[in-house]
């Protein structure tokens, strides 16, 4: 688990660390938006060279692999069970009632492309954007909520530390695993029971640790005068210039230019 990146974030000047986050969440949708429309190689790879462009763009393109790193897992598992449950019309492999289907393999790739996308431009989010700026960001965007009584403020900050835990629930696992390795635990034991038994060595710990570091955050926050429902003011006002009028005006153009193309290949 060493190197996981997914909810940290890397300081730098680059054009994306410059950008207004309000501008990086609404064009980030409109990325996700796009991701459920490509369809075809030609696609898949242009959308690939868009995504590693804003990496280098981002100077953050040595942390494209390892923000994928959380979610390969998921990657091949989702490959494997729409090559077996996909039906289709060429088959490929057949052993005994299961058959994996030219379309199945086709469809599994798809959606193993499209969750690694999205996993990316989720990553880009949090690796150019300060913890700060990002609350900041997300209550400026759910601030129209207010007038009917949304907790505007409360919810960003909600979604700030949800994020920010991530790699801190994943070092806890770590410290946890090597301390009990070193202790004899054998997580890779065929042994159903013995599993059962390290995996409650691991998870009792990694929660009391999360739930202590969660304590320890709650009182910092009231030390430092955190109130819910507070309004609250921030050191430096966010403001877009000119930069960010520009992708917001030319993101959509562009999303629609697709939906246009693709609809006419269709």
């Amino acid at each position: 688990m060493e190197g996981l990146i997914m909810g940290q974030y890397m300081p730098g000047n680059s054009f994306l660390h410059r950008l207004d986050p309000r501008t990086k969440f609404i064009g980030s949708a409109l990325l996700i938006v796009t991701v459920f429309l490509l369809k075809g190689p030609v696609q898949y790879a242009v959308f690939g060279a868009a995504v590693l462009g804003l990496y280098v763009l981002g100077g953050v393109s040595g942390s494209l692999l390892r923000s994928l790193r959380p979610g390969i897992y998921l990657v091949f598992f989702t490959l494997f069970l729409n090559m077996i449950f996909t039906p289709g019309e060429i088959t490929i492999i057949r052993v005994g009632v299961i058959r994996i289907t030219r379309e199945g393999v086709l469809f599994g790739f798809s959606m193993g492309f499209r969750l690694i996308f999205l996993i990316s431009v989720s990553s880009l989010v949090s690796l150019t954007t300060s913890p700060v700026r990002m609350t900041d960001g997300l209550e400026l965007l759910f601030k129209p909520l207010k007038k009917i009584g949304f907790p505007s403020g409360e919810l960003a900050m909600m979604m700030n530390i949800a994020l920010r835990f991530i790699p801190t629930f994943w070092e806890e696992t770590d410290k946890i695993i090597k301390a009990q390795i070193s202790r004899g635990a054998d997580f890779n034991s065929w042994n159903p029971l013995s599993r059962i038994k390290y995996m409650t060595a691991l998870l009792v710990p990694l929660f009391l640790n999360v739930f202590r570091k969660s304590d320890e955050l709650a009182l910092a926050m009231e030390a430092r005068g955190y109130e819910v429902g507070m309004d609250r003011s921030s050191l430096h006002k966010l403001q877009f210039n000119l930069r960010d009028y520009l992708i917001l005006v030319l993101a959509p153009v562009l999303l629609a230019v697709f939906i246009l193309y693709r609809s006419g290949l269709n």
